[in-house]
């Protein structure tokens, strides 16, 4: 009977980020996909950022998504500005209306995330935190960053991971309780990624990498790991998809070991162009 009880309970989920739609990325393609997930379930859901250029105010996605698109500046990478007591009567008015019960927040970085969850517990609600990513302990950055998340994750109800290895590194940084975490693993539907054999180049081998090239995505290890394969197979080429600030090491490793021939760098790729760089 309880369980057919909790089967029968239907959520009002509230998505709280700085990163959403028409900005592009994981956290953002992740956010609206889970949303797609849990409306399709029959819970309701409302996606809260802050405005990008003139859109603001409320706009409806795909199965009447509801974003909220907030009036408040951004000052650093698509990060609103930290002030918490001017957000809280904006989070309250959207809490109340939507009549929300749980509020998950995404992205360690996202400072409106922070925020949401501390207002949340102030008014009693059910709070949820996704980790998406990797962070360190030395810089100044991830020292600043670590005590905020700590601080605000101190009555968290659970927080989500995207691997084990992103479970103990949040786990040190806020200082949790490892039984309050929970690891679930980016989906991928392999499907859309099957290689097309006719593409492939007759006794090559291609190792096709998509992904911001930034340090938190390992960049450097793939800097690394490069020379090494080229010279231990000659039959390896690397093919990589993105841009960043890690794109000058890549092309500096190709300069240094004259793998012009074996390693391309296509720069940033859309989205709908993913799956034919795939195809190799």
């Amino acid at each position: 009977d309880d369980g057919e009880e909790s089967e029968s309970v239907r959520h009002t989920v509230c998505m709280v980020s700085d990163f959403f739609y028409p900005n592009v990325g994981g956290v953002e393609s992740h956010i609206y996909q889970l949303s797609q997930c849990l409306i399709e379930r029959g819970h309701k859901v409302v996606v809260v950022t802050h405005a990008y250029g003139n859109r603001t105010g409320i706009r409806y996605l795909t199965n009447c998504l509801k974003v909220y698109y907030l009036p408040v500046a951004t000052f650093y990478n698509q990060n609103s500005l930290p002030t918490i007591i001017t957000t809280l009567p904006l989070f309250r008015d959207i809490f109340v209306r939507e009549e929300v019960t749980i509020v998950h927040s995404h992205s360690a970085f996202s400072v409106l995330g922070q925020e949401a969850i501390i207002h949340s517990q102030i008014l009693g609600l059910r709070t949820v935190f996704t980790d998406h990513s990797l962070f360190g302990f030395a810089d100044a950055s991830s020292i600043i960053t670590n005590k905020l998340l700590e601080v605000s994750l101190a009555n968290i109800n659970h927080v989500i991971c995207v691997s084990n290895t992103s479970k103990e590194n949040t786990v040190l940084r806020a200082a949790l309780q490892p039984s309050i975490v929970s690891v679930i693993p980016n989906a991928v539907d392999a499907t859309q990624f099957t290689p097309n054999p006719s593409a492939r180049t007759p006794g090559r081998i291609t190792i096709v990498v998509i992904s911001r090239l930034v340090y938190r995505k390992g960049m450097d290890l793939l800097a690394g790991i490069i020379p090494e394969i080229c010279a231990l197979y000659d039959n390896v080429d690397f093919l990589i998809g993105g841009d960043g600030p890690k794109r000058i090491v890549l092309e500096e490793v190709r300069e240094k070991y004259q793998l012009h021939d074996r390693v391309t760098l296509l720069g940033a790729v859309d989205h709908a162009d993913v799956r034919d760089v795939s195809w190799v």
